[in-house]
């Protein structure tokens, strides 16, 4: 690797690179879910074996995902519409071997049906280079806890993973613009500078497991779930290995591979044949494996990446990460445009964007951005205050359009992927925006499960329409006719969030909270959250009826204790809701408290099985 950085230092020094064409480019990742549920399917391989006579279609590191390549565009005339053929061309191919495997594609950055259990290992892509990387990046964690996600939105989000395969959450739309040596530090000080008004007006991954929180979660989920080091009593600050970056370029893309050289640690190997630096002394063009190996595992929201193009010449591109896949094609065009068109724009308007913002509010729009969305404000050049919506349509949308125009894009199509933006910011309507307002009034009407798989199905239905997101009418809970709730574990149907008593509370106090939350059971729980009891309100009443009768012996009850089930009947939020009614039914139990290693993580009861026979039985008229 080290070779690889001197020989990339030597080519830069003495202008090798390609400078006379400018090219983009882009990735389109996407999941795989159950034709019938709407679940992740662990397929890709097979899909992939659908496809195998298409070199751009390739594998994600979970089993559910797949990634395609779009073809490098020169960055002029038609390219944007090109490119948005070939990706409906790709995705339809992908869609018909899908189909062959009772499967769909789901364009989208954080799947909504998608369960914590399906970021077990067994659906890691089998493939070698997957599992070294999982197992190295778990050897890199610097505490006993395991992986960590905490996320706070209008819900909260808070668990524990053992592997850093949550990283599967999260599909994008990674957009590539290639650059120059002499202006990859100017543009990618661009590129970091707008990164946080380009995410707020593309954000469409408010959901995580069911909780509405970050209108776009993949930006901490990600680093989360990669997230090795520890807290520590001193004050040091180790970055994280998905980062926005720590400060403005000054000159060279080198700073960025040295700097990650120096922070992070290699985490994978492999066998590299060539001699960098011997290459390089023959005047031959050498692949730098070694160093691109170690940046494929760095993970930067605007990512430096050296490639070679097919006129044999080395190449730097600039990759945009952070924008979400989906939830349409048009969609995804319509913000790459953007982003593309804005980067031109900016770099004509402004000789050096660090005279305008310092770093600290570049980063700090950033995270802001990441969380609110569309209804972020932001610290904006010359320490101006300014609303998301304000700025993209007042300032970077006709920047965007003159930078599209100055590398020659037709007018059409300028208008078409432009237009998206700015109906997307008057309207003020995101993907997060839609699924927020959808999650949140279906979950009126229906549980959590149904709800994720309705806003499933509508995105699927319209992924591939001309109607961009913005234009999407809420889903109803009539549009599924065929809800199946087939195989749904404890985990996607129980109530997690918990009223419990202890042991030693007053019955009165039992009696009033099972009242003024209409309760029929109560779990007791001990202060390490260990379920050590049931209160129901048969035993209650009970309680009630004989406590003044002088021999019973519900006369001397005081506390919880006294008038607990103890040892309840429990289940495991992996249980399927099957097995579950099994056990109720030949238990004659109305609610089953759901333990996990001990503790206590929900509860359910007839009601809620009550609810998903009404929904059913509604659907059959």
């Amino acid at each position: 690797m080290l070779q690889d950085v001197q020989a990339l230092d030597h080519m830069l020094k003495n202008d090798w690179f390609e400078t006379d064409t400018i090219r983009i480019g882009a990735e389109q990742e996407m999941c795989l879910v159950d034709k019938k549920t709407l679940k992740p399917t662990p397929k890709n391989m097979n899909v992939l074996k659908r496809l195998k006579d298409y070199n751009w279609a390739t594998t994600e590191i979970a089993r559910f995902n797949l990634e395609c390549n779009l073809s490098p565009q020169e960055f002029t005339g038609k390219a944007l519409s090109i490119m948005e053929a070939e990706n409906r061309e790709q995705l339809k191919l992908v869609a018909a071997a899908a189909k062959s495997s009772s499967a769909q594609v789901v364009l989208t950055g954080i799947l909504p049906t998608l369960r914590k259990f399906d970021l077990d290992i067994v659906n890691l892509t089998p493939k070698p280079r997957y599992l070294a990387l999982i197992e190295a990046i778990t050897a890199q964690l610097k505490n006993d806890r395991g992986f960590e996600l905490r996320l706070q939105g209008i819900d909260e989000l808070f668990i524990r993973h053992d592997s850093p395969l949550m990283e599967a959450c999260n599909t994008s739309y990674q957009v590539h613009l290639q650059v120059t040596p002499d202006t990859f530090a100017p543009l990618y000080n661009i590129a970091q500078a707008i990164a946080a008004p380009i995410l707020a007006i593309s954000a469409n991954s408010p959901l995580v497991f069911g909780k509405r929180l970050w209108h776009e979660s993949r930006i901490a989920l990600f680093q989360q779930a990669l997230d090795v080091r520890a807290t520590q009593d001193h004050m040091r600050q180790p970055e994280p290995r998905v980062s926005f970056g720590t400060n403005w370029l000054d000159e060279s893309i080198m700073e960025i591979y040295k700097e990650d050289i120096a922070r992070f640690r290699v985490l994978l190997g492999t066998a590299v044949e060539e001699d960098s630096m011997a290459m390089v002394g023959q005047r031959k063009v050498p692949k730098l494996k070694a160093l691109q190996i170690h940046n494929g595992t760095v993970y930067r929201w605007n990512r430096p990446c050296y490639g070679i193009s097919s006129n044999g010449m080395p190449h730097l591109r600039i990759e945009n990460r952070v924008l979400p896949a989906g939830p349409t094609v048009l969609d995804q065009i319509s913000n790459a445009a953007f982003w593309l068109g804005t980067m031109m724009g900016m770099a004509h308007e402004y000789r050096d964007v660090r005279e305008h913002m310092s770093f600290a509010d570049a980063k700090d729009n950033f995270v802001k951005a990441a969380k609110f969305g569309i209804d972020t404000n932001f610290t904006w050049f010359n320490n101006r205050k300014v609303s998301c919506c304000e700025l993209i349509l007042e300032e970077l949308l006709p920047l965007a359009r003159s930078g599209l125009k100055s590398r020659g894009i037709d007018a059409e199509d300028i208008d078409r992927y432009l237009g998206v933006i700015e109906e997307r910011a008057t309207a003020k309507r995101t993907g997060a925006r839609w699924l927020l307002q959808s999650f949140t009034e279906l979950s009126n009407e229906v549980n959590q499960d149904e709800s994720v798989t309705i806003i499933t199905s509508a995105m699927i239905q319209n992924q591939m329409s001309a109607k961009p997101v913005h234009s999407w009418p809420l889903p109803k809970a009539v549009d599924l006719k065929n809800y199946r709730p087939v195989g749904l574990r404890v985990e996607e149907f129980m109530e997690t969030d918990l009223f419990t008593v202890y042991e030693n509370d007053l019955l009165e106090l039992v009696g009033d909270v099972m009242d003024w939350r209409k309760l029929r059971y109560l779990p007791v729980e001990n202060d390490k959250g260990h379920l050590v009891g049931l209160i129901t309100t048969r035993k209650l009443l009970r309680y009630y009826i004989r406590r003044d009768r002088a021999n019973s012996p519900e006369s001397k009850y005081v506390s919880v204790k006294d008038l607990m089930i103890k040892d309840p009947k429990t289940i495991t939020p992996h249980t399927t809701i099957k097995e579950a009614m099994h056990v109720m039914r030949s238990n004659k139990i109305g609610c089953l408290p759901v333990v996990k290693n001990d503790e206590l993580v929900g509860i359910i009861t007839e009601m809620d099985f009550l609810r998903v026979s009404g929904r059913l039985i509604e659907r059959l008229k």
